[in-house]
Parts: structure tokens; C-alpha cells; sequence
């Protein structure tokens, strides 16, 4: 669509959304008395600014308030992982599993696919994972060909890899690492194998300026494979994907508005840390206003070299709830585990924040080492002084244990990052 038709499908979509949830949802129907907000005054993105946010907190707190539907046309329900607290339950109707489908297949579509390719799923399928079903309808709409096959076991994944020629991998970026280590040591060429592209979810590929990352480039090369990267959350339905130029995940205008907060709740300018605000369009099940999804990026506004003219988003730069205050230097798990990656020292590794006895941050890191010499933990603290500027505590363990650390009963992906502080 044009610029000009785009902002009034936008607006038209935004007035309906107000109007249905300020008849069906318990949750914005209070809110809207409680402010004194009529919903039939806001009829722009721009006018968004006269609803207070909806925080995670209230999500989790009210969760069932939310539901905009009758509990007899609820169709699935999804659950978040319960990283940043209580898992939040998301009810779908058909409608929404409709409008899931169409925005995975959107996504595939931005990330070069077709109907001619085969697509090997190296992700959770179960455990009320939103991504596994969505990932897994968009493809049917795409119509390409699906291999559910499901995390881990790198010697299952060559050999069904050797046995039904998948063009194109989704995986969580450091068991592409996994794999191609499997392939190296079995004598599997990996570049010689039908895998010509990965979808990369869950870890960034990307640093801030969207250079591949030290992930990235591990598995670039060691594998001459495309990499798209790409981001979503259970609570928005929605994912953001690259196209082949790298260049930011490209924002679907009609599924939904977004906004990137300061922490005065002031839109911030292209390229500027912000708070991903979300408003869904299209939702019928549990739609949301302004919703601060506590993932800090940064968007850019200017046309890619695809010819979409939509907004990107950078990789997530970190969590808002998730920031380190370390002997005087802000930190983010994703960029500490960047400088993790960097070294062949450092074979897997979770990072615990907790606070010490005067409350502020401390940060040990459990690593399984390459080897137990001397010389390997003298590289690591130097190492990790040299990047960080600071020491942090750190912890040799087995790779036994590492597997129970990262794997816990029920984990749907690996736990790399342990908040252990008091929560207000």
C-alpha cells in the first residue's frame, strides 16, 4: 500500500481495536474508567499518548482480565517461558491462528522462502510454545515443505539433514555452533549438505550497528549458509524478520503499532535506545494497548535496500529488567554473552547476577573450560578483566552439570542467564 493508505488502514484498524476492547476487555475497561479515557477521541497512533502503558507486571497480575473472548471460542492457549517472572498465559482464537500463519508466512517470505523449499524445525514443538506452531503454520501457508523434528540431538539432525535434503534450518543460533562441531568431528562436510539457509531465533547474530556478532561469524565461517535473524514475543503474536540485506527486522504495519519509549514514556528518535512498546491489531483473544515488552532497541526508519519501507528493529541490545549495575559498568546479558562467545576457552557457560550485602550487583559466571590447566583459567581472567574492565567471580563446573544448569525440568530453550536479586 501507499504511504497515505497505510496510515489510514492503521488508523482505522487502531479505532477498532479501541472500540473492541473497550466493550469486551475487563482489564481496559477499567483502565479507560479509572483515567477517564474515551476511547472514540483517539483516532491516531499519535493520540496513543492519553493511554498509560500496560507493563508486563499488569499482564502477569491480571492475566485472565485480558481475555476478550468467551472461554468456548478459545481455541489454544500459549504460555510465555517465565524468564522475567510468572509465565503468562495467552489465549488464541481461530482467528488469531489465522493472523499467527499470516505473519510467520510474511516473515518467511521477507527471508527469501517458497513453496520450494523444506524447512527443518530445531525448536520446541510442545510445552505451550507459541513459536513452534507458528513457525509451523506459516509454512503451511507458504507451503513448503516441514520436518518437525524438534531440539537437540546433533546426530539425529545430519542424519535426517543427509535423508530429506531441508534447504533451510530454524535454530537457536549456538546449536548451529553444536552442529557444526558434530559435523566436524563425525567427518560430515557441512558445506556439501542442502542447508543453504538459517533462521536464527532466540540469541542475537548482530551487534548494535548490525555486524554479524562473534555467534554469527562463528557459524558464517565455518558454513557457508545465509543467516536471517529473528524476534518475537508470545505476548504480540508478531515477529520481526530480516531479509537477505541484514539490515534490522523488518515491522509488519498491519499486525501491529509500535512505539519505542524513554523512560519518560517520550518516543525516541531512529537509531536511540528505547523500551519496544507494542499495540496489537487484529488480536481477537487478548489484544494489547501499549504494552512495554522490556526489550531495549533501537529502530530504524529509513528504506531498505529490499525497497520495504516499514521500520526495522535492531537486534535487542538487552532487557530493561535484566540490566547489571557491575562495579560502576552497565551491562546486558546479550553483550556479555557476545564476549563469552568470543573465546574457544570458554566451551558453554551461564551467567548468575545477585546482590551482595549491601545490595548492589554481583556477577558469577559457571563456565565448563576447555581444559583444566592453569594456563586456560589465567587466559579466561584476563580475558574477561580485559573486555569488562572489571572481574567477576567465576565458577568451573563439568559439562554434566552445565547441562542440568541450562536444561532444567521443563526448560523449553537453554537458560543462560540467572537472576538470583530480590525482585520489588
Amino acid at each position: 500500500m501507499t504511504g497515505k493508505r497505510t496510515t489510514e488502514y492503521k488508523a482505522q484498524s487502531l479505532q477498532s481495536l479501541l472500540q473492541y476492547v473497550s466493550v469486551h476487555s475487563p482489564y481496559y475497561k477499567t483502565l479507560f474508567e479509572t483515567h477517564h479515557i474515551d476511547s472514540s477521541t483517539i483516532h491516531t497512533v499519535a493520540d496513543l499518548v492519553a493511554i498509560p502503558p500496560t507493563s508486563k507486571e499488569d499482564v502477569q497480575r491480571y492475566n485472565s482480565a485480558f481475555l476478550c473472548v468467551p472461554q468456548r471460542d478459545v481455541v489454544e492457549y500459549a504460555a510465555t517461558s517465565g524468564t522475567l517472572g510468572a509465565p503468562v498465559t495467552i489465549a488464541l482464537t481461530e482467528r488469531d491462528l489465522q493472523r499467527l500463519a499470516y505473519n510467520e508466512y510474511n516473515s518467511f517470505v521477507t527471508a527469501d522462502g517458497s513453496a520450494d523449499d523444506i524447512y527443518q524445525l530445531m525448536l520446541t514443538l510442545d510445552r505451550q510454545f507459541m513459536a513452534g506452531i507458528a513457525y509451523y503454520s506459516g509454512l503451511r501457508m507458504l507451503g513448503a515443505g516441514v520436518i518437525r523434528l524438534g531440539p537437540g540431538v546433533p546426530s539425529l539432525q545430519w542424519e535426517t539433514i543427509e535423508r530429506l535434503k531441508p534447504t533451510t534450518i530454524i535454530a537457536v543460533p549456538s546449536f548451529v555452533l553444536k552442529l557444526i562441531k558434530y559435523a566436524s568431528e563425525n567427518g560430515i562436510d557441512i558445506n556439501a549438505s542442502s542447508i543453504k539457509k538459517a533462521i536464527c531465533i532466540g540469541e542475537n547474530i548482530r551487534n548494535a550497528d548490525l555486524s554479524l556478532n562473534i555467534l554469527g561469524k562463528k557459524i558464517t565461517d565455518a558454513w557457508d549458509i545465509k543467516l536471517y535473524s529473528t524476534y518475537a514475543s508470545t505476548e504480540m503474536q508478531t515477529a520481526f524478520t530480516e531479509c537477505s540485506a541484514g539490515m534490522g527486522g523488518h515491522h509488519f504495519e498491519e499486525l501491529l503499532v509500535i512505539e519505542l519509549l524513554d523512560e519518560n514514556d517520550k518516543q525516541v528518535p531512529p537509531h536511540t535506545p528505547g523500551e519496544l512498546t507494542i499495540t496489537t491489531l487484529g488480536v481477537e483473544g487478548m489484544p494489547l494497548l501499549r504494552y512495554k515488552t522490556g526489550d531495549i532497541c533501537m529502530y530504524f526508519d529509513e528504506p531498505c535496500t529490499c525497497g520495504r519501507k516499514t521500520w526495522r528493529l535492531s537486534p535487542i541490545l538487552g532487557r530493561k529488567q535484566q540490566m547489571i549495575k557491575f562495579k560502576g559498568t552497565t551491562l546486558y546479558p546479550p553483550a556479555l554473552f557476545d564476549i563469552l562467545n568470543e573465546r574457544d576457552e570458554i566451551k558453554e557457560y551461564v551467567v548468575e547476577v545477585y546482590a551482595n550485602e549491601v545490595g548492589l550487583d554481583e556477577v558469577l559466571i559457571y563456565i565448563v573450560p576447555a581444559d583444566e590447566t592453569e594456563d586456560c583459567d589465567r587466559s579466561i581472567r584476563a580475558y574477561l578483566q580485559a573486555r569488562l574492565r572489571v572481574s567477576p567471580y567465576i565458577k568451573y563446573i563439568a559439562a554434566a552439570d552445565m547441562q542440568k544448569m541450562q536444561f532444567p525440568e521443563n526448560a523449553r530453550k537453554a537458560v543462560k542467564f540467572l537472576d538470583k536479586r530480590a525482585k520489588n
